[in-house]
């Protein structure tokens, strides 16, 4: 049974934030202690990170579900609540992190490249950090933000210089394993190579890796047989070498016909047609085999191809190649673009930026933005402190102006955030915001108190 996987399907979760507490230092002897409530810790996210020592995504084929921890919540005296430890999941180098839908996240090559999957949630302020020269012992603390929930693929492209591809059986893990220490299973049945097979190979003075793919059929690229799990490997490697089976007794199967089916699925493939190519005879090892080999070499070079007789079982003709494949890489190499240095560009919001949307619809007004939205699920509404003080942050940042503008009237339906997560107020721009509430006791709102039966109590859908 193999136990390379390359392509898993991972469910993400941040930790939630921790909320803030809301306490008031009471001690004999100190009657003016003030609110010493703390803030909540921070919710864990979920890392991905490049090692080089993972080289498959087997862990998360067998656990596909990872959450962070939760922040801890504020406590008096000032404390705030511990942050969270952040899940790090250790991934090979060439791993692609993309949405369900297709959409690349991510491409991680190198060993450190790091993407955060599904960030963990802010804590919330204790009521320390909400005291002001108006609301000097607030009531309430606002709660800690939910984490991020995510479910993306991640999905293993080898990283290799050399890519060897060709019919199943045509030899490729022979010739792996006899250029380096790979020991690949190898057997005389088509598509014994399921998973890529990688070889580190020294030609001289350079060092290159060699990847050996499940072998490749007509109609690869429309997904029949291993064609896509073939195909998809071979996009990252610089060269390519075609290994033809000179000793093969299927019927009506010879090189250059071997040949013309490979290079027509890479075509339709696309986006290999600029590779270097290299063919490699094998089998010559085989009377019948050389023979053949030595009449289809001639036309191979009329087409431009550089080939080379080898033999996997005697190893003849595999130094040749070798340094062949190493002259290849090094050029390729070479002409890599160097890698230039990510220029910061800070891009300032403009000046009449709200920050928020007021949209009207059928069945009431919808208020997009992201500080809306943040102060809205931060808010506990069994505190009417609290609501209080998310209606005063919404008229300062003028949602009620711009709610005027758009044509709502007391008694309207006013829905804060997105259509699975939305907050919906019956909306009374009467309870004026800015209004002393000072006077109240803590976790009330005079303002609230005059409209007991149409209260803003944030009926979550």
């Amino acid at each position: 049974m193999a136990t390379f996987v390359d392509r898993v399907i991972l469910h993400a979760q941040g930790g939630d934030g921790g909320n803030g507490c809301a306490s008031v230092l009471r001690e004999k002897f100190k009657p003016l202690g003030g609110p010493d409530g703390g803030n909540g810790g921070r919710g864990g996210d979920v890392v991905a990170i490049v090692d080089p020592g993972v080289t498959t995504l087997l862990e998360f084929h067998h656990g596909p579900h990872k959450r962070a921890g939760n922040g801890k919540p504020g406590q008096g005296n000032h404390r705030h609540g511990a942050e969270a430890a952040d899940v790090v999941l250790r991934v090979p180098s060439g791993t692609v992190i993309t949405t369900p839908g297709g959409h690349v996240l991510a491409d991680l090559v190198g060993a450190g490249a790091t993407f955060v999957i599904a960030r963990g949630g802010r804590g919330g302020l204790g009521n320390a950090a909400l005291s002001s020269p108006r609301r000097k012992a607030p009531g309430f603390a606002l709660l800690g933000e939910p984490g991020e929930g995510r479910d993306v693929v991640l999905e293993l492209k080898t990283v290799a210089d050399v890519a060897l591809v060709g019919f199943p059986s045509a030899g490729k893990s022979s010739v792996v394993a006899a250029m380096s220490a790979a020991r690949p299973k190898i057997a005389d049945y088509p598509f014994t190579t399921l998973v890529p097979n990688l070889g580190v190979v020294t030609a001289g003075e350079t060092v290159f890796t060699v990847a050996d793919v499940p072998g490749l059929i007509p109609g690869a690229s429309q997904g029949k047989g291993l064609g896509l799990e073939f195909l998809r490997h071979v996009e990252r490697c610089s060269v390519l070498v075609q290994v033809l089976d000179c000793a093969t007794m299927d019927p009506g199967r010879d090189p250059i016909d071997d040949l013309d089916a490979i290079e027509n699925e890479l075509q339709l493939y696309g986006g290999l047609a600029d590779r270097p190519r290299l063919v490699a005879l094998n089998k010559i090892d085989v009377p019948d085999a050389r023979v053949l080999a030595e009449m289809v070499r001639p036309i191979l070079e009329e087409r431009g191809y550089r080939v080379f007789e080898i033999s996997a079982a005697t190893h003849e003709g595999l130094r040749q190649l070798s340094f062949a494949m190493a002259e290849l890489v090094l050029a390729a190499r070479k002409a890599a673009e160097p890698d230039e240095r990510v220029r910061v560009v800070v891009k300032p919001k403009a000046v009449d930026d709200s920050g928020f949307t007021v949209v009207a619809e059928d069945d009431g007004f919808r208020v997009h933005g992201e500080r809306p939205e943040r102060w809205v699920r931060q808010t506990d509404f069994s505190n009417d402190e609290a609501v209080g003080y998310l209606a005063d942050r919404l008229a300062r940042l003028g949602v009620e102006e711009e709610l005027i503008k758009a044509g709502a009237t007391s008694g309207s339906t006013v829905m804060i955030g997105a259509d699975d997560d939305a907050v919906v107020f019956d909306w009374y721009p009467t309870i004026r915001a800015g209004d002393p509430s000072g006077a109240s006791p803590r976790g009330t709102d005079a303002r609230l108190d005059a409209r007991l039966d149409e209260l803003p109590r944030g009926d979550v859908r």
